[in-house]
């Protein structure tokens, strides 16, 4: 494989997972709980990414047109998704579900390993139109392994920087965290309108 194609492939699929913007999502979905239970959602969500995004490095768009969802819609339905989440974040209904649940089944805390974690935020529209793509341009199984290969690379930097969200959390404090949230809340909140307009300008429906 040619060096220059995987240094690309690694620079395309970091920009577009962005480990490191996902580190403060990450400790602002888990604020408050637990290293146990911050590791089991780390490994999850990264986990069920690989699986996602290796499975439509294969089959491609095969896959939602066997279903027929096309690309644009499963960005809309992505943003859709994520627009509630950082609505949630912003006026911490989070917080309240979650007494809600811890008196009604005892449950402490929630998980947000496959929503919204693992999808749209890891393996979102964007990584898996990435792996479809690098997939096309490496054909053969040497060429499918090493983009598998770069984008294990990828999520297992994913991986480390969410394992450190509990010392990133200590470091911001309480009230450093409430800030960071409510920050967070309005970004994703923009970037899930980007998610639906992009689906929508991929539908052809105006000069969004």
């Amino acid at each position: 494989m040619d060096s220059a194609f995987l240094i690309s492939a690694f620079a395309t699929l970091f920009v577009v997972i962005d480990p490191i913007g996902l580190a403060p999502i990450f400790i602002a979905l888990t604020q408050g709980t637990d290293a146990r239970h911050r590791r089991t959602v780390a490994l999850r969500a990264v986990t069920i990414a690989f699986i996602l995004l290796t499975l439509f490095a294969f089959f491609g768009e095969a896959v939602l047109g066997f279903i027929g969802i096309s690309m644009p819609a499963f960005r809309i339905a992505g943003g859709i998704l994520l627009f509630i989440t950082a609505l949630d974040m912003l006026f911490e209904r989070r917080t309240k579900r979650r007494e809600d649940k811890a008196e009604e089944h005892d449950e402490e805390h929630p998980d947000p390993s496959v929503f919204p974690l693992a999808i749209p935020l890891i393996a979102g529209p964007g990584a898996i139109a990435t792996m479809i793509l690098l997939v096309g341009q490496a054909p053969g199984p040497i060429g499918i392994a090493s983009v598998l290969g770069v984008m294990l690379s990828v999520l297992l930097l994913v991986l480390v920087l969410f394992l450190l969200g509990g010392i990133i959390e200590r470091g911001l404090g309480r009230t450093g965290i409430n800030v960071v949230t409510r920050l967070l809340g309005m970004l994703l909140a923009a970037l899930s309108v980007q998610f639906v307009l992009d689906g929508l300008r991929a539908f052809g429906i105006g000069a969004l």
